[in-house]
């Protein structure tokens, strides 16, 4: 399980406004490239965000759903990225002097990706996730919605 951390100097509710808008997932999210549908109902349990990963031409349509939604504390995702397998990730923000603390932890679920070794896919997961946390950052510290 892959774990990263980072101090925001914003509030954990602009940390979740920014979640909370499903059509700005692939500014903050390494790897997602476009949008092509959020439901309605997002981010209620169980609602999707419809995405496509990677670089033209070589797209792959896919999704993530909410498993977990408690604004502005704690949120779970189930990212999938098929055929490589699919992940649950786990963004967990406390208050913290000058802001906040967020908290991603990143656990490969199922797929082909499960059968790397851990200490690679975990080195390779807090590589990325450390981008991820900076661009959430760089979101919820200038307030998108």
């Amino acid at each position: 399980m892959a774990v990263n951390f980072r101090k925001f100097r914003c509030t954990p509710e602009q940390v979740f406004a920014v979640l909370e808008n499903g059509w700005l997932y692939p500014t903050w999210v390494v790897g997602a490239s476009r949008m092509r549908d959020v439901d309605a109902i997002w981010p209620a349990v169980g609602s999707r965000l419809h995405h496509s990963v990677g670089v033209w031409p070589a797209l792959l349509d896919d999704t993530t759903s909410v498993l977990e939604w408690q604004a502005p504390r704690h949120a779970m995702l189930k990212a999938r990225g098929w055929p490589i397998g699919e992940a649950h990730v786990s963004i967990d923000v406390q208050d913290h002097p000058n802001g906040c603390l967020v908290r991603m932890t990143e656990d490969v679920v199922a797929g082909p990706a499960r059968l790397v070794p851990t200490t690679l896919s975990d080195l390779a997961i807090r590589y990325r996730n450390s981008e991820t946390l900076r661009r959430l950052a760089y979101l919820a510290e200038g307030h998108a919605e």
